[in-house]
């Protein structure tokens, strides 16, 4: 029967020398003879055993687990537990590392917007990126309030047109009118904006806002910390000041 060496069962599994030292010390892989001289000698049944750790290393399962599982009797009553367990586990890590890739996605089509890049620039991205999801829940508020006013709006027209109702209309326009007040100040009450000349987060006052030109996601605005006039990123900002 062969017999290997550290050095030489290291080789045929593509691990280190050091690796195959460190599950002698966790007792996972204990040779099958020493030598006279101290040094340690490997079976068939060695190799195979070490290829299994490497199979199990592979999948990132824990030295405890393999330890518990070599040591068993019977593997076979708990590798499935184990193996539905390391699977949830990397599960979790693939999800994780795809929220920090999608963050960094984020970054870079923010950064497209930016002219003058700087340092401070990236505290901005991070700024906004932080009150993405309040900006949402901002925009579903106005949103699910804001369908029933439509199908009235809708309802109304075609009432008018196809069969001469009017009635209905002029009802629309007597709730459009204070909704679209109501929707107007909660909007702007829960914004606020990030001047790209100084960095400060500023709020202009609600007629400005108003009429101001915009985009989904900027607003052209005179800033009210240093007087830069053009267009700033729209962020949510209820009761929250930026540094301090």
């Amino acid at each position: 029967m062969s017999k290997y060496t550290t050095g030489e069962i290291a080789k045929l599994c593509g691990v280190s020398v050091r690796t195959v030292q460190y599950y002698d010390t966790r007792g996972i892989l204990t040779p099958s003879e020493l030598t006279e001289g101290g040094r340690r000698l490997y079976s068939e049944d060695d190799l195979k055993r070490l290829k299994i750790i490497c199979f199990f290393r592979d999948v990132d399962i824990s030295i405890n687990s393999i330890g518990e599982l070599l040591s068993e009797d019977n593997p076979g009553s708990i590798i499935s537990v184990l193996i539905e367990q390391q699977e949830q586990l990397l599960y979790e890590e693939v999800r994780k590392r795809q929220a920090k890739l999608d963050i960094l996605d984020e970054i870079k089509r923010e950064l497209k917007g930016v002219e003058n890049f700087s340092i401070e620039s990236i505290g901005d991205i991070a700024y906004v990126m932080e009150n993405k999801k309040k900006m949402r829940q901002l925009h579903a508020i106005l949103l699910i309030t804001g369908i029933p006013i439509g199908i009235i709006q809708w309802t109304s027209i075609i009432l008018w047109i196809f069969m001469g109702i009017w009635q209905p209309f002029v009802l629309w326009i007597l709730i459009a009118i204070p909704y679209a007040i109501w929707g107007t100040k909660f909007y702007f009450k829960r914004v606020a904006y990030i001047c790209p000349q100084c960095h400060e987060i500023f709020k202009p006052t609600l007629k400005e806002a108003i009429f101001a030109g915009h985009t989904p996601t900027l607003r052209k605005l005179t800033c009210t910390c240093c007087g830069y006039k053009g267009f700033c990123v729209e962020t949510y900002g209820e009761e929250e000041k930026k540094n301090g």
